[in-house]
């Protein structure tokens, strides 16, 4: 092995796309339908444009700490510095288990979507699984470059995809297609489905919408192999909120004015076909909008099967170059990939797929607890940039003086994200006791408990305490890992 430290061959372009890329995905292709009935036109538009600008604090906050500290698997890190050495170690592991089950349930879906071709169900799951972890596995074993060229273009491919179907649907609002129930008549009859959902049913569909937005924060872990961090983060931070922004809320105006709210294929997210964008082509007379959108998503579903492998992996670099984790996965090879890290992951992700080959409900129970997971490393992450800004004014010193680039919501935005964040936390627990009992709550439970787990051992262990906000290294540093 060689090659001691990472090399920065992601650039700008590349950070860009894998930030948009992370969260323009299954959430936007097939969740926003369910969206859509659930909480009508009004709640879909209000719920996406709400938790957008939570995701605008979140990425400016998280923005604020990948140029102030720009390292390989960047949460733990963030959490050991700032708040807590047993905190960091949690959370470094509760993310890489985070990533594994993203990347075997997109791995799983990927087979599951091919399986629309009658070729391709001679094959099982578990061996179009492997057959797909294999090409993932080297295309990340060759370099970073190759990663970031491969997000880059399939990035492109979903950008233009959402692009034409904004097109297309804006002119079938406008009675090109002679489509008369299309319309803003339709937006506001599906409107009426908001009140009729009320603030539960609301607050219902936030989780799911929080969810649509996961993997912005992958944004970060990039920094560690960016050339120059201090640039390309600002600019992604900016670039992800208006495009994405933009992405969602036109969307759902579109399928909101096209798209009766009682259609049940909406509620139908486990098939394909079932994805409002392809329901909209379809209501057009476009038969051909099943294959393309089928296409589409599989190919959206590989850019996020793709995102999980690189994370993992440097996730597994990051535990072990802070010493929490083993010293043979910062081993790298001749490309600077941590191939033994990745080679780890890999198996992990086998065993996922083991799981859900012989467990019925496998799939939907590796799915359920990737929610929660993701909202709480936006916690710890906020919690993060809260206490770096207080240590800051603590040890008499002022942010812009101290930070390459400051988040032009400050704290106040990071207050405001951390508050829903949990809000959204306890009515998903809420909501899953009240629909399927404790035993379904518990599946949202279970990696936070092993994550608590984690973080009781290694206090018991090291005895380390946390940190102390007059103590706290407040000197920007990051290119030496």
């Amino acid at each position: 092995m060689t090659n001691p430290k990472m090399e920065r061959k992601l650039q700008a372009r590349h950070i860009s796309m894998i930030a948009i890329g992370g969260c323009i995905g299954t959430g936007l292709f097939m969740a926003s339908g369910a969206v859509v009935s659930k909480a009508g036109s009004y709640g879909a538009v209000f719920t996406y444009a709400l938790i957008g600008v939570i995701i605008y604090f979140l990425m400016a906050s998280i923005g604020e700490l990948a140029t102030f500290y720009p390292v390989s698997g960047s949460f733990g890190s963030y959490a050991t510095r700032f708040i807590d050495p047993g905190l960091g170690f949690g959370i470094g592991w509760l993310y890489w288990i985070l990533w594994i089950l993203v990347a075997s349930v997109d791995i799983i879906t990927l087979s599951k979507i091919l399986h629309y071709w009658e070729y391709f169900r001679q094959f099982s799951t578990f061996s179009i699984c492997i057959v797909f972890l294999l090409l993932l596995y080297i295309l990340n074993l060759v370099s970073v470059k190759v990663f970031g060229e491969v997000e880059y273009w399939i990035t492109i491919i979903k950008v233009i995809t959402v692009v034409v179907f904004l097109i297309v649907g804006a002119a079938i609002i406008f009675g090109i297609s002679g489509n008369s129930e299309a319309g803003i008549s339709t937006f506001i009859k599906n409107g009426e489905k908001t009140s009729s959902a009320g603030l539960l049913g609301l607050f219902g569909v936030f989780s799911t919408a929080a969810f649509s937005f996961g993997g912005t924060e992958v944004v970060a872990v990039t920094a560690g192999e960016s050339p120059n961090p201090k640039e390309t983060m600002p600019k992604a931070v900016k670039q992800v909120f208006w495009r994405i922004l933009i992405f969602y809320i036109a969307t759902m105006f579109i399928i909101s004015s096209i798209v009766s709210a009682d259609d049940v294929r909406l509620l139908d997210t486990n098939n394909v076909t079932a994805s409002p964008f392809t329901i909209v082509f379809q209501n057009v007379g476009l038969s051909v909008a099943a294959v393309v959108m089928n296409i589409v998503i599989l190919t959206s579903v590989l850019s996020a099967a793709n995102s999980g492998m690189y994370v993992s992996s440097r996730q597994l670099f990051s535990l072990s170059s802070s010493n929490y984790g083993p010293k043979m996965f910062k081993q790298l090879n001749s490309n600077s990939t941590p191939s033994i890290a990745l080679t780890f992951s890999a198996v992990f992700m086998i065993l996922c797929f083991v799981f859900e080959h012989y467990n019925p409900s496998g799939y939907y129970m590796l799915l359920s607890m990737v929610g929660i997971i993701v909202m709480l490393i936006w916690i710890v992450s906020l919690v993060s940039q809260i206490r770096l800004r207080k240590a800051i004014i603590k040890q008499g010193k002022k942010a812009e003086d101290v930070l390459p680039y400051t988040a032009k919501t400050g704290v106040v935005g990071s207050y405001i994200a951390l508050t829903v964040f949990i809000l959204i936390i306890i009515l998903q627990l809420v909501a899953d006791y009240l629909t399927g009992g404790f035993l379904q709550m518990s599946y949202n439970l279970v990696c936070p408990v092993i994550c608590l787990l984690l973080y009781i051992g290694f206090k018991l262990v090291t005895k380390r305490k946390y940190v102390k906000l007059e103590e706290m290294d407040i000197n920007p540093f990051g290119d030496e890992k």
